[in-house]
């Protein structure tokens, strides 16, 4: 499969977009299993790093094929109002919702797993290498704020909405701190690729 939009079944996935009205979180995890169920890993491309590749965009709702042949972090983000559901279809990715004042509380997810995300939520995500995941976002991203500290403080940057975001490498390290770092450390939480 050279590009993997070039063999998709456009109204196959026109047909699971169709919505007259915004989604909810579960019903955009339902969409991207649904996705999924079109997708053959096996016939995939995986030179490069990998790619985003949008499946559809309306007036509702918007759906991404991510294809990671590198780990990939996000960092932290938000999705400025937009809900997301995620299916796994290839590899393992961890989900890690923004806390404070308690360890952070990741949740792996494997092949044929959804989940889905308050498009109020600040999040994080980890993909392993080969990693392959539709996200379904409703309504359509407008924009991502990312968040890291600068100077000790949080901030929020705002992004383009198809711009990957970048990790958040400060606030991280703040929120993980390594095993053995004293009372706060709570090395349960995270647990990235290749972490046992």
């Amino acid at each position: 499969m050279g590009s993997p939009s070039e063999e998709l079944d456009n109204a196959r996935l026109q047909a699971i977009a169709t919505s007259d009205r915004p989604l909810a979180p579960h019903e955009c995890a339902e969409r991207a299993r649904r996705a999924a169920a079109l997708i053959e890993p096996g016939r995939l491309d995986r030179s490069g790093s990998g790619e985003a590749v949008l499946l559809w965009r309306d007036e509702h709702s918007e759906a991404w094929l991510n294809l990671w042949w590198q780990p990939r972090d996000t960092g932290y983000h938000d999705h400025t109002g937009s809900c997301v559901g995620v299916c796994v279809i290839e590899g393992r990715a961890w989900n890690e919702p923004l806390t404070i004042g308690e360890p952070p509380k990741a949740r792996e997810y494997g092949p044929g797993e959804t989940f889905w995300f308050p498009g109020e939520g600040i999040h994080r995500m980890d993909h392993q290498a080969g990693a392959v995941t539709i996200h379904v976002y409703s309504p359509p991203v407008r924009a991502i704020g990312y968040y890291d500290l600068h100077d000790g403080q949080l901030r929020r940057t705002q992004g383009l909405p198809d711009q990957p975001s970048p990790p958040s490498a400060a606030l991280v390290k703040a929120l993980h701190p390594p095993a053995g770092a004293g009372p706060a450390s709570h090395d349960e939480g995270f647990m990235a690729p290749g972490r046992a």
